[in-house]
Order: structure tokens, then C-alpha cells, then sequence
């Protein structure tokens, strides 16, 4: 028995990898393993951080965390570098993170699990839920103030927002004259409501026709509006009740506690020449923003969370929609999110000045249909998402695997995703899932 319990601790210290750069041992998330037991190669498998250690001495992050799981066992949880370079904080793997980008998934699960309950339709418009949205046109041209529309030929609906063909647009990603109306209404202002919000979008033209075209925008926002009609809860409490406290996210949340406040990591800005980074000061990511609770509950980027809480989130997907026994989805409802959803004639995801080729995205989630030119490791069917910051994770249900990398690094890179992404698929020698 004694022998047992030393070989248990000597394997979760392991794991969980408490190296000099942290400060003390950090309770693990999921179950722990060794790389083999699960057909991965620890040899292979350690190559992962020391990619990240190595963008932190290139001075292209300050510091990572990473965690990996496999057949619902952890066999990677590493921090490296620094969350404050400047005060000499080292970032450990309970360092909170600014999300971003990834609280759309858990928006969108928050959706689809009203969905399960036959309290919403995925092609339900979303106009009888938040009548602003009712009498949607389209912008088509304008002069001076006088702006041409067309009316929508079909209404937004909640599958529409889900996988960003409802026609909105986000407003700091472009510079139509739709954008730049979002930016003069102050769209995604912090100290607007959801309601708020919503309501001000429907006074602003489409940007595109309803279901044309996948266009990146403040959909996920207007799904967590919908969140708070449907569910007759305010969107933080609906998390708090149905996702965050069955699967023990405990430090998931829209604002940093008091009591944490000194585990937030410090977010950098990248020279656009160099790459090197440097304290980000801009104002509206100023540090003492993250301690207030907002009244804006962006459902597309306001969360903050840890590499613990999320890779338990992305565990219950892998497990089509349960963890510990407690289920938040429908397997058949896990697998429509993972589908491509997207039209044929906007077949893949388009971010920025580009198209993603073999990219295309679910209910909530990217998902690849295609090769990936230049990514030959990336197997069809992965899924994922990631967040300005530059914080990623992906998901490989032919593998079983779940992968959280987490940086905060602005603008946003693929850069830590792409230095340990190969290392990792190359590191599953038994590519059989679990019994």
C-alpha cells in the first residue's frame, strides 16, 4: 500500500510538472497518466514545453501554460516563462488568463444545452426572442448620411449566430462603413448592458444576407442576450448554475476576485517588426479593468479562466457532453456542433484579411473538413477555437486529445499553437481510442 501511494505521488508530480518555476504543487484537473498509458510518448511529449521555452528566450512571449489530455487523462500540465516579466513573476499552472475568444464555446454550450431542453430551435429567428433583431436590412450603399438598405431575405436565426452567417460584423476587425457605424455606436461598450447592445444593433444595417457567408462577429454576444431571455437568468448566473459549477470551474468567472487578483498574468503587446513584446498599454486593457465586475457580459471574449477550468470544459466535449458523471449535453447534440455548418458558398472560416482554407466551423466551434495547407498533422475533425490574447486549444476526437495552450500575447498569433501542435499529434504513437 505504501509503495502504491509513492508511486501515485512521484506520477502526479510528474504530470503535472511543478518544475523551479513554480512556486508549489497544484491540485491536477482530470486524473492523471503516464504518457504510454495512454499511447502517447513522453520522450516526444516533452519536446511541447521546451517549444514554448524557447519562444519565451526569443522574447516572442513572456510565458506559457500547456495542458494535454488523453482518454480522459492528464500527461501534460506545465507552465514555463513568466505571467510578469518585469516584476519577475513566474506563471504557474493555476495563473489565470484573459480568454478572450474562448468563452465562445461555452456560450455556445450554454445555447445548445436551452437547445437539449426544447427551449429554443436552431432555426428558430432569433427575431421572437429579441424583437431588435426582428426587421433586420442589409446594408447596401450609402451617401453622406443617407444610407441604402435591402431587407433581409430571410430572418437571423439561432443557428445563424451559432456559426457567424447572421450578417453582423464586429466593428474593430474592419473598415466598412458597417464597422465603422459599430464603432461610432460604441458597440461592445463595457458599460452597456447585453439588452443594451442588442437593442443598439438593431437600429445598425446587416453587413450580408443572412445565412450567405461566414463573417466573424458579435454573434456569440447576441446568443448570450438570448441565454438571459430563454433562461429568464442573468447570463453570469446561467454559466455559474449550469456549466461552471457541475464541472468544478471554479476559477471561471467575467472578473478577477479579490482573492486572485494576484494570479492574473500580465498581457504583452508584439512589435509589429520585431515580434518582441512589451507591456500592453492600451488603456481599455488596463490591469484594474479585470478586478471589476462588468456590466457588459461579452459571451463572445469576456471571460477570464485557467488552463485547469478549460481543459475540464473541453474533456466534456470529448466526452460527448458529460464529465464525472454529470451531463450538460446530448452526445447527438455534441456531434452537430462539431459539423461543419457552414454554406457552400462560404464553405470556410475567414478571420481577418484571409480565408482558412480546410477550415470550416460547427455550432460554436472551428472545425476542419479539409487538409490544412502547410498543416499535414491536422487531422480532419479537429475542432477548436482560440482568443485575441493568443490563448488556443483544439480538440482531436479521432484521437481522443485535448490541448489548452495559453499565452497572452497581442496581436493574436498561431505561433504557440504552431510550435507545439506537430510535437504533440507526433508524440500519439497509438492512435486507437479508448475502450
Amino acid at each position: 500500500m505504501r509503495l502504491a501511494f509513492v508511486a501515485s505521488a512521484i506520477l502526479a508530480v510528474w504530470v503535472v510538472s511543478v518544475s523551479s518555476e513554480e512556486a508549489a504543487a497544484i491540485e491536477t484537473p482530470l486524473p492523471v497518466a503516464e504518457p504510454e498509458q495512454v499511447g502517447m510518448s513522453a520522450k516526444r511529449l516533452k519536446l511541447a514545453p521546451s517549444a514554448l521555452r524557447a519562444m519565451v528566450d526569443d522574447g516572442k512571449i513572456a510565458g506559457a501554460v500547456i495542458a494535454v489530455a488523453r482518454h480522459g487523462k492528464l500527461v501534460l500540465h506545465e507552465a514555463v516563462g513568466k505571467a510578469d516579466r518585469e516584476v519577475g513573476k513566474p506563471m504557474t499552472t493555476d495563473t489565470i488568463f484573459r480568454f478572450y475568444s474562448m468563452t465562445k464555446p461555452i456560450t455556445s454550450t450554454a445555447v445548445m444545452m436551452l437547445v437539449d431542453e426544447g427551449k429554443l430551435g436552431l432555426d428558430d429567428p432569433v427575431g421572437e426572442y429579441l424583437p431588435a433583431l426582428a426587421d433586420a436590412k442589409v446594408y447596401v450603399s450609402h451617401r453622406g448620411t443617407s444610407v441604402m438598405t435591402d431587407p433581409a431575405t430571410q430572418p437571423i436565426t439561432v443557428r445563424d449566430l451559432l456559426r457567424h452567417t447572421s450578417g453582423l460584423t464586429y466593428g474593430f476587425f474592419g473598415d466598412t462603413f458597417v464597422d465603422n457605424q459599430y464603432k461610432q455606436n460604441a458597440i461592445l461598450f463595457p458599460f452597456f448592458s447585453l439588452e443594451e447592445t442588442v437593442n443598439k444593433l438593431g437600429t445598425l444595417p446587416l453587413l450580408y444576407q443572412p445565412g450567405t457567408r461566414f463573417h466573424y462577429s458579435v454573434s456569440t454576444d447576441v446568443l448570450a442576450r438570448l441565454v438571459e431571455v430563454v433562461s429568464g437568468q442573468a447570463f453570469n448566473e446561467f454559466l455559474d448554475e449550469r456549466i461552471f459549477t457541475p464541472l468544478g470551474m471554479d476559477d471561471t468567472d467575467f472578473y478577477v476576485v479579490e482573492a486572485n487578483q494576484d494570479r492574473l498574468a500580465t498581457i504583452y503587446a508584439a512589435d509589429e517588426s520585431t515580434g518582441q513584446i512589451a507591456v500592453d498599454r492600451d488603456p481599455s486593457r488596463a490591469r484594474g479593468f479585470a478586478f471589476i465586475r462588468p456590466k457588459f457580459l461579452s459571451g463572445g471574449g469576456g471571460l477570464f479562466s485557467t488552463s485547469s477550468d478549460y481543459i475540464r470544459f473541453c474533456q466534456m466535449l470529448l466526452n460527448n457532453g458529460e464529465l464525472d458523471g454529470i451531463r450538460l449535453l446530448k452526445p447527438e447534440t455534441v456531434e452537430a456542433m462539431g459539423t461543419n455548418q457552414l454554406p457552400k458558398s462560404s464553405p470556410y472560416v475567414i478571420i481577418g484579411p484571409g480565408e482558412r482554407k480546410g477550415v470550416g466551423f460547427g455550432l460554436g466551434l472551428s472545425v476542419v473538413v479539409d487538409d490544412v495547407p502547410g498543416s499535414p498533422h491536422v487531422p480532419k475533425g479537429e475542432l477548436g477555437w482560440g482568443g485575441m490574447a493568443s490563448t488556443h486549444f483544439w480538440l482531436s476526437p479521432k484521437h481522443d486529445l485535448a490541448v489548452v495552450v495559453l499565452t497572452q500575447r497581442l496581436p493574436f498569433t498561431f505561433q504557440a499553437e504552431a510550435a507545439v501542435k506537430p510535437i504533440i499529434y507526433r508524440a500519439v504513437v497509438d492512435e486507437r481510442k479508448s475502450d
